[in-house]
């Protein structure tokens, strides 16, 4: 399957237009945002797990990053509530379940192959910092391929962000717009690099999670 393959090109998913797909595992659905591969694929995807739901044990050869929208998800490392934000590099693996169900954003088979540091933060409980008026910012993870964090914007707040090596922005609540597009909850943008991106927060804010710089080093498939 290749979907928003091209990274190329600018992709926008909104997630009331999306439909939710059946995965292998019974009360597991998705909403693919972006595919390179069948069952075993470089993807970027919204997954719901129903309650009592959960994957068999396997090994994230390529990585894992997702982040918790609602319910708790959880594994052997323990119980993962809405708005935890995790990294299982390469050679991790784990049975993941949601007893009470769950949401999550998630990305798969996108690390750096000898990556090995593992990111387990409650943006709940963490402290964010200022980062411009009216945008606060809670730093999730960084290295030489890329940066990844989420920010607040207050109502109105106009940000300016780095898109020259190509940018993720996902809206968890509240909406932006882009001059372009109006993104709302759950709506995923990409932007491909050498892109330039600012957005508008609309008039009940923006919560977003940001990823940027990744694209340089991402093997689009046009087709």
């Amino acid at each position: 399957m290749h979907l928003n393959a091209d990274f190329s090109q600018r992709a926008l998913v909104r997630f009331d237009d999306s439909d939710w797909v059946a995965s292998p595992m019974p009360g597991v659905r998705r909403r693919m945002l972006d595919r390179i591969g069948d069952e075993v694929a470089r993807a970027t995807s919204i997954v719901r797990f129903d309650p009592g739901s959960a994957f068999s044990a396997h090994t994230h050869d390529g990585g894992e990053e997702y982040l918790v929208l609602d319910g708790t998800f959880q594994d052997e490392d323990g119980d993962f509530p809405t708005g935890f934000y995790v990294r299982n590099p390469p050679t991790t693996s784990h049975m993941p379940a949601a007893r009470d169900g769950a949401t999550i954003l998630v990305k798969l088979h996108q690390f750096d192959a000898a990556d090995r540091t593992q990111v387990q933060i409650d943006s709940g409980a963490a402290a964010w910092s200022d980062a411009a008026p009216g945008v606060t910012r809670l730093p999730l993870h960084a290295d030489a391929r890329e940066v990844v964090a989420m920010e607040r914007w207050a109502p109105g707040t106009t940000r300016t962000l780095d898109a020259s090596g190509g940018l993720e922005v996902f809206v968890i609540a509240g909406a932006l717009s882009d001059g372009t597009d109006r993104l709302s909850r759950w709506d995923w943008l990409r932007l491909p690099v050498g892109s330039d991106f600012t957005a508008k927060a609309g008039d009940q804010g923006a919560h977003v999670w940001i990823k940027t710089g990744h694209l340089r080093t991402a093997a689009g498939d046009p087709a």
